[in-house]
């Protein structure tokens, strides 16, 4: 028998107000949901310390040399040493990481991009050594190579 609308909605008012009877479960549920909510397993956190200390460390560093180039008169010097610096950091995280798998193919790639952007400041600041905007991008290609490594070996999805 095909029901059309009208019908349907009479049946179904019908069957609702012809409805004086309760359905009960068999035996008593709520103990059990009670119980089973109170012993549900709590997930657990299971995540390496070292990479977010090493990674707050990382921006700290980077922080506080923009804010010393920034408001210090630049030394020539001032780019060796950060040069020595990031990349005493940068080898640091690459050892760390080496035996961990990157979650890209192409990091390295763009690794080498930033390390091309780097040279090029570097060959800039050979012409003008005081120059605190040149000074401020190196460290900013520094901080952006030190994030990339960071962020293919231990992204944040995997540290909640």
């Amino acid at each position: 028998m095909k029901m059309n609308k009208p019908d349907f909605d009479t049946f179904l008012a019908e069957s609702i107000n012809n409805s004086d009877s309760d359905i009960t479960p068999q035996k008593d549920l709520w103990p059990g949901i009670e119980k089973a909510l109170a012993h549900a397993p709590q997930p657990q956190v299971k995540a390496s310390l070292w990479p977010k200390i090493t990674g707050v460390a990382a921006c700290s560093v980077a922080a506080l040399l923009t804010v010393q180039l920034l408001f210090s008169d630049a030394e020539p010097a001032t780019s060796v040493a950060m040069s020595e610096y990031f990349t005493q950091q940068k080898q640091t995280l690459l050892v760390q990481y080496q035996n961990q798998p990157a979650l890209t193919d192409n990091w390295q790639q763009q690794l080498a991009e930033l390390e091309d952007a780097e040279r090029a400041i570097k060959q800039a600041l050979e012409n003008e050594p005081q120059s605190p905007a040149l000074l401020k991008m190196l460290a900013q290609v520094y901080q952006q190579q030190l994030d990339l490594i960071n962020k293919v070996h231990a992204p944040k999805w995997q540290q909640i």
